[in-house]
């Protein structure tokens, strides 16, 4: 299984990321994600074998974050893979914190993949063909978060889909 960790907006948080997607998409073309599948990767585990998971789950669900507020405040891209996204201007040290912390409990498991560099956004589009986000209005959302969550992703016709195995305390 796909997985990955994660955190979810809440739905009025959800619904102005998802008006961001529509006008990110109005300027840049591309695929918008959906408003259902918006979020935060906080770990992304890749495969997982089916008899890990349980493990995970348990774990994750023994996990209380204490929480934080993320400022969302600009546009990004990755050009390569053709993704516009929102994000912070400045590094969060409570979302920095909290995504090591992950990263030394999913190693304790065995888990490996650690990246090098965390870039906190969430993707609005995938496969923008103009990624000129000049045009774009300046972005202030607030980002009130507590819970992970455990996603599995798979891949549908239409794009990449998630399902929640399990959510934190």
């Amino acid at each position: 299984m796909r997985l990955f960790l994660a955190l979810e907006p809440p739905p009025e948080l959800r619904a102005r990321l998802g008006a961001l997607a529509d006008l990110a998409r109005t300027h840049c073309g591309g695929r918008r994600v959906p408003d259902a599948s918006l979020h935060l990767t906080l770990a992304f585990l890749g495969e997982v074998e089916a008899s890990r998971v349980e493990a995970l789950v348990e774990w994750l669900q023994g996990e209380s974050p204490a929480g934080g507020e993320w400022r969302l405040d600009r546009w990004g891209t990755f050009r390569r893979p053709g993704i516009v996204w929102v994000g912070g201007g400045t590094p969060d040290p409570a979302l920095g914190a909290l995504q090591a912390r992950l990263w030394d409990g999913l190693e304790a498991l065995g888990h490996g993949g650690r990246p090098t560099r965390f870039v906190p956004h969430v993707t609005l589009l995938r496969r923008a063909r103009q990624l000129s986000i000049e045009a774009l209005p300046p972005v202030n959302l607030a980002w009130r978060w507590r819970r992970l969550t455990l996603l599995r992703s798979f891949t549908l016709q239409d794009g990449p889909r998630y399902e929640v195995l399990a959510r934190s305390a």
